[in-house]
């Protein structure tokens, strides 16, 4: 259905904004949404993954094995030049979107039109 286009693709565009600002591992992806989100945003490891498995299939981020400072070995994501091209469409797309449902709940000067 196109009403769901822009609030279904929400995640994507949570994702790749995030990455857009430098690599993360998955952890700390799931940390920093919560943050900027002020606890709004609570993904979990179960619904995070398969979404970056699909982007880095997608080719919008590339994943690769570093060691962090605690000597721990994990995988972490970047954003790629297909990634920013397809963040910029998200960022459209959500736009279109956010600015069509202000309209319909925009109050009383709709109410009645």
């Amino acid at each position: 259905m196109a009403a769901d286009r822009g609030a279904g693709n929400s995640t994507v565009l949570l994702i790749l904004s995030v990455l857009d600002q430098g690599e993360r591992y998955g952890y700390e992806l799931i940390r920093e949404l919560e943050r900027r989100s002020e606890k709004v945003f609570q993904f979990q490891e179960g619904t995070l993954y398969p979404v970056l498995h699909r982007l880095e299939n997608q080719g919008y981020v590339t994943a690769e094995r570093k060691t962090g400072e605690n000597g721990k070995e994990r995988r972490y994501y970047r954003i790629t030049p297909a990634g920013k091209k397809q963040l910029a469409a998200e960022r459209e797309s959500w736009a279109r979107f956010s600015a069509a449902v202000n309209r319909v709940i925009g109050g009383e000067q709709h109410a009645f039109s």
